[in-house]
């Protein structure tokens, strides 16, 4: 039986995953899923694709969601009060414009130092209004492009073995940067052909496979790259249009609570 093995927010867009063992699942994700972003002097959105150095900033939002705290190694801590009035400012996600709500001059020098660049930290404005692309659409914060990314434990353990098989080392699922694991599958990559999920309340629905980047290369506890893997295994057995891929991404058709341990119920497959 598939069930529910982890479950991870990441309240700022490229920064340091939240483990919990329950959350709310809304039509956006887990609660403050990509909330905030990282932008830079021209409002574009900072990635571990060339910023690998975001991994290690630990953000840590309280239970109401009005104060932030952000942490890095090395480096003082800021507690700031979240600001959802904050200035509007222009922003960019992926060729797509939206707006962003700036949460002021600390925030944006703690970043600036950290990162060595001028950059500043938005959080989702209450009138944000995004309509996902796939096969079902939904709505997302500042995630790439879909609410929910499903990552089965059985597929990133049938990837390590072919790594292992070509002479790699393995790599931990934190590189890919799931919402929810999944462990309890007969067979790797069944993420692939589930159409309609059920867990705890909630309901999803298949959007498209997950491409994958170079993230998955950045060293989740450092920062830094760390080599070819898992990528260059994936290009040998895992093409897709668009890139090599592993893990799905899912939208929410019905929100709800989901908790570590939940059944993981698939009530429609792809049939090819």
């Amino acid at each position: 039986m598939a069930r529910v093995a982890g479950l991870f927010h990441y309240p700022i867009k490229g920064c340091a995953a939240v483990e919990v063992n329950e959350g709310h699942l809304g039509l956006a994700g887990l609660a403050a899923d990509r909330a905030f972003m990282v932008v830079d002097a021209e409002g574009g959105f900072l990635s571990q694709r060339r910023t690998p150095g975001l991994a290690v900033v630990r953000p840590a939002l309280d239970d109401s969601g009005d104060r932030l705290t952000l942490a890095a190694p090395g480096v003082e801590s800021l507690a700031l009060a979240v600001d959802p009035a904050g200035p509007r400012r222009p922003v960019r996600l992926h060729g797509k414009d939206f707006s962003g709500a700036d949460q002021g001059d600390g925030a944006a020098e703690w970043f600036s130092s950290l990162l060595g660049r001028a950059c500043r930290l938005v959080r989702v404005p209450p009138e944000h209004d995004r309509v996902t692309d796939g096969e079902t659409p939904g709505t997302s914060g500042y995630a790439d492009s879909s609410a929910v990314l499903v990552v089965a434990t059985g597929s990133v353990a049938d990837l390590n073995a072919r790594i292992a098989d070509g002479g790699g080392d393995a790599v931990p699922m934190d590189r890919f940067r799931p919402n929810v694991v999944v462990s309890g599958w007969d067979e790797p990559y069944a993420e692939d052909r589930a159409r309609r999920i059920e867990v705890g309340q909630a309901e999803l629905g298949f959007t498209k496979l997950a491409i994958r980047c170079a993230v998955t290369t950045v060293d989740q506890r450092t920062g830094r790259r760390s080599g070819p893997e898992p990528l260059r295994t994936l290009a040998g057995f895992r093409r897709r249009p668009g890139g090599v891929a592993l893990g799905a991404k899912f939208s929410v058709v019905r929100a709800g609570k989901v908790s570590v341990g939940d059944e993981f119920r698939v009530r429609d497959w792809a049939t090819a």
